[in-house]
């Protein structure tokens, strides 16, 4: 009749048993980043642009990971560095 599943009627009867209401639960929301000061970001990674962000990582301290430096990075719109060593060219 409402093309639902009956585990999904069970979750509503018993969610109605225990609260009293059967309304969707509240959705949480965004977690917060670990890096809250964007213009020290903005200054650490002119400084530091040339490393690795796991590098950079570990010079930022306060249990930060790559992925945190990715993130924060990718938000102030500053590209990551893509290789560990330079580029050599050979000129002939």
């Amino acid at each position: 009749m409402f093309n639902i599943s009956r585990n999904t009627l069970d979750l509503w009867l018993a969610r109605q048993a225990e609260t009293g209401s059967c309304k969707a639960k509240v959705a949480i929301g965004k977690p917060k980043t670990k890096i809250r000061d964007g213009e020290r970001f903005r200054e650490f990674v002119k400084q530091h642009g040339g490393k690795t962000q796991i590098q950079m990582a570990l010079l930022w301290g306060e249990g930060v990971t790559q992925q945190n430096i990715s993130d924060a990075r990718k938000k102030i719109g500053i590209s990551r560095k893509k290789r560990v060593r330079g580029i050599e060219k050979e000129m002939k």
